[in-house]
Parts: structure tokens; C-alpha cells; sequence
């Protein structure tokens, strides 16, 4: 999961993971929404599929990014999990 916490630190890639939450997108279409270059995209993109944050699939010629939901989820529930730590301990107090 720290992986995806640093992924999630760079403003750029967190902007990738709302575009995908749209729909699934090639590189270039990716990169054809940022006025960066594209191997910067491919970097960044390689990050986030390190991190689990996005799976891949060859689609003919392209690649095809998709936002993986499940990594999503198990951050969120991570998430409710510490923020409910913190109810529960107020509780048992």
C-alpha cells in the first residue's frame, strides 16, 4: 500500500486516475489530455501500475489503461478502518 500512497502524492497521476475513472484510456490518449511529454506519461503510468492503481490489458496495437477498483477499495476501507479506530477508542473510554 505505500506504493499507492506515493503514486497518489503527485498531483499528475491523481489527475490519470480521474480521467480512467471515466473510462478506459490508451497511453496516448492519456497523455493527448496533459501538455507534458509523453515518455513523462509512460512514467507516470508505469507508477501507478506498479502501485496496483491501474491494470492493464493489449487491445490490438494498444495498451489499454483501466483504474483498479479493488486497490481502490482496499485503500478505502483502510481509510474507514483508522478513522473508526479513533471513534471505537473514545468509545472505550
Amino acid at each position: 500500500m505505500n506504493n499507492a500512497f506515493k503514486a497518489l502524492s503527485d498531483p499528475t497521476r491523481r489527475k490519470i486516475l480521474q480521467f480512467l475513472r471515466e473510462k478506459d484510456m490508451s497511453a496516448g490518449e492519456i497523455a493527448d489530455r496533459f501538455n507534458i511529454s509523453k515518455p513523462s506519461i509512460s512514467h507516470h503510468l508505469n507508477l501507478l501500475k506498479n502501485a496496483d492503481l491501474v491494470i492493464t490489458e493489449r487491445r490490438g496495437q494498444h495498451i489499454i489503461y483501466s483504474l483498479n477498483t479493488t486497490t481502490m477499495q482496499d485503500m478505502l476501507k483502510w481509510f474507514f478502518e483508522i478513522s473508526n479506530y479513533g471513534d471505537e477508542r473514545s468509545e472505550e473510554s
